[in-house]
């Protein structure tokens, strides 16, 4: 089953509360996983960023909602109970809330830094699709996307002793090679039976890994591996990189899966990923923080 909808956890939340009793949080996610009939792994699904459940971030956020638009309020930490304002609601719309309810409350818009007179409703302000936690892991892997396409061409561009500089840089970020000496040294230097260099495993040399670094523009098949597998059984190697700007066939990267030796294949896209990940040709240009409340801060014991 896949996760409803943000706007799908507003109307649950507020029909819990509907009692006039005071709920904890765990009542909340209780209530809302059966009245959504979820799974379990629908609950343990989490957002990209990996901190916390995507039920529990929409949980969380339509508790912030509601709260804002003044339909639920707090009565200490992790309890609440619901206002006259949010018994009116339930009354008026049994069944169903929407974000474009919300927008009817001045506070609530006051908290999404709007207007009345910025609320259209064919130009919906607010996604209820997602919460902010994941309009902004969404965003950030478009800007991420759209990063590495355009590091790609950059790559694809750049001259062959460049290339190899490049696969040096994000070898030793990686925590390959030893020395960038080292690795300079070895990386491309080789050219020996089809193998483009050696690189330490480790920073003591305790065992080397055998590197095949290409800009091929045409999709690398299993015939290319396989010659690639064939220089290593004549280094008597055990371990092997095979990179390159351009793609692997399905049946390439079927082979190695087959073989005992320790193949990694890196195509272009997963090349620009590692770049990124390891600040290789990049740089940083805007960070934002994410932060929650120190609970430890607020314990007076």
């Amino acid at each position: 089953m896949t996760l409803p909808i943000f706007e799908k956890f507003l109307f649950p939340f507020l029909d819990l509360l509907k009692d006039k009793k005071v709920h904890v949080s765990s009542e909340m996610h209780d209530y809302i996983a059966k009245y959504l009939e979820l799974t379990e792994e629908d609950l343990a699904e989490r957002i990209p960023s990996g901190y916390i459940t995507r039920f529990k971030d929409r949980v969380k956020w339509a508790r912030t909602y509601l709260m804002k638009a003044g339909l639920v309020e707090s009565s200490g930490h992790g309890k609440y109970q619901i206002t006259d304002e949010g018994l009116k609601v339930l009354k008026t719309s049994p069944n169903q809330l929407t974000m474009e309810s919300l927008r009817k409350y001045p506070n609530f818009l006051e908290f999404q830094n709007l207007s009345p007179s910025q609320v259209e409703p064919a130009v919906p302000v607010i996604q209820s699709e997602s919460t902010p936690e994941e309009l902004i892991e969404q965003k950030h892997r478009e800007l991420r996307m759209n990063l590495a396409q355009d590091l790609l061409e950059k790559v694809k561009q750049a001259t062959p002793a460049f290339f190899e500089g490049l696969v040096v840089d994000l070898l030793i970020a990686m925590g390959y090679g030893g020395s960038r000496y080292d690795a300079g040294k070895a990386i491309g230097k080789s050219h020996d039976g089809g193998l483009d260099g050696i690189i330490k495993e480790d920073k003591l040399g305790l065992d080397v890994i055998f590197i095949q670094a290409k800009k091929w523009e045409n999709t690398v098949g299993r015939p290319e591996v396989q010659a690639f597998i064939g220089s290593l059984e004549g280094a008597r190697a055990k371990k092997g990189i095979m990179i390159t700007t351009s793609k692997f066939s399905k049946e390439a990267e079927g082979y190695i899966e087959k073989i005992e030796k320790r193949i990694v294949l890196i195509d272009g896209e997963k090349l620009t990923q590692l770049m990124i990940d390891h600040g290789i040709g990049v740089t940083t240009v805007q960070t934002y923080l994410i932060q929650k409340i120190d609970m430890d801060f607020f314990n007076e014991e």
